[in-house]
């Protein structure tokens, strides 16, 4: 079992940290293979990760031009009269990982990848599904709900939906190979991606999504949209089932906000109710699983820090005056009084 819970001092030192390892990782698969698959997230976790990421890419530590991405997840039902407009929305994920990374990158990446929410019209889909219920069901134990659409479906828009926008994502991940380490976050009740508190791991790959009121309502307390009104309610999304098929899966939490999830993940057996507790049954199938948080976010594992162990999860205790990353040069430090990593 490969399960790492780094725990640093703060955002900064987090971001610095996870980019730290993403480059060496990077360095390694390439000096083995001449292309690197790289799963993205979105949301305000990473954005500290990317920058430094970028600053490691513009400095030549790795050639981006040997990189495809795929990231996590994608609205349905953004603004715009067609699907070009809908991408370049403010809040679309698109438009995100432009603002936040792509854009940074002076040589770019071979190929990006976001899954094709945008090209999905949220009032027809609304429409097909009331129009045609015994094409589609519902699975999920709380408010966010997978819509399982049938291989059958009458809807020829809901076999489409199926066919070219979840099914040909997957299928292109898998074609390339898989992905070579996925960066994550963790939403408010424990959820990775819009794979939701409640719907099930299995036969859940790619996933078209009903969201929960609470992450709607996060969407909005986070400042991405306005009103609850201007929020999206559905999204395409992978499900844990295919997040946690990468090689390595790095997990960034910070804020006290994320202190009882990944908590919960950790201490407690998997369950669907807190969709990144996965990470144990990824490691134990021989996934390697890196948590990297903040003191806040960690605070909960920190104070049950023998029970975590004992359930054969590794702690790496960053966060005193010690401890020192620099992604520039990729030189790593050692506490000598506690031997710890930094």
């Amino acid at each position: 079992m490969s399960f790492r819970v780094i725990i640093t001092q703060d955002f900064d030192h987090m971001s610095e940290t996870a980019a730290g390892i993403v480059v060496q990782h990077i360095q390694a698969k390439l000096q083995k293979k001449g292309s690197y698959n790289l799963g993205l997230a979105t949301g305000n976790t990473p954005t500290g990760l990317y920058k430094h990421l970028s600053k490691a890419a513009n400095a030549g530590s790795f050639d981006a031009a040997k990189i495809r991405s795929f990231n996590l997840d994608e609205y349905i039902g953004l603004p715009g009269e067609n699907a070009q407009q809908r991408a370049l929305h403010p809040e679309s994920y698109s438009f995100f990982m432009i603002q936040e990374f792509f854009g940074l990158l002076r040589k770019k990446f071979c190929e990006t990848n976001v899954p094709w929410g945008t090209l999905v019209e949220q009032e027809r889909l609304v429409a097909e599904l009331k129009a045609h219920p015994e094409d589609w069901t519902e699975e999920g134990e709380d408010k966010g709900r997978a819509i399982i659409i049938r291989t059958d479906a009458r809807s020829e828009y809901l076999r489409w939906i199926r066919r070219e926008i979840l099914d040909a994502y997957r299928e292109k991940i898998e074609a390339a190979g898989g992905i070579d380490l996925h960066i994550v976050g963790v939403g408010g009740r424990g959820h990775v991606a819009f794979h939701e508190s409640g719907i099930p791991f299995a036969k859940n790959p790619m996933l078209l999504v009903r969201l929960d009121d609470n992450t709607v309502e996060n969407a909005v307390s986070d400042g991405h949209f306005v009103r609850r009104e201007d929020s999206p309610c559905y999204a395409v999304s992978m499900g844990t089932e295919l997040v946690y098929q990468a090689k390595t899966v790095l997990l960034l939490a910070n804020g006290v906000r994320k202190t009882g999830p990944i908590a919960e993940s950790i201490l407690n057996d998997p369950t669907p109710l807190v969709p990144i507790s996965y990470g144990q049954t990824y490691a134990k199938r021989g996934g390697e699983m890196i948590y990297v948080l903040d003191r806040a976010a960690a605070a909960q594992v920190l104070e049950n820090a023998e029970r975590v162990r004992q359930r054969g999860i590794v702690i790496e205790d960053l966060s005193g005056d010690s401890a020192k990353i620099r992604v520039g040069d990729l030189k790593f430090f050692r506490d000598p009084a506690t031997g710890q990593l930094n």
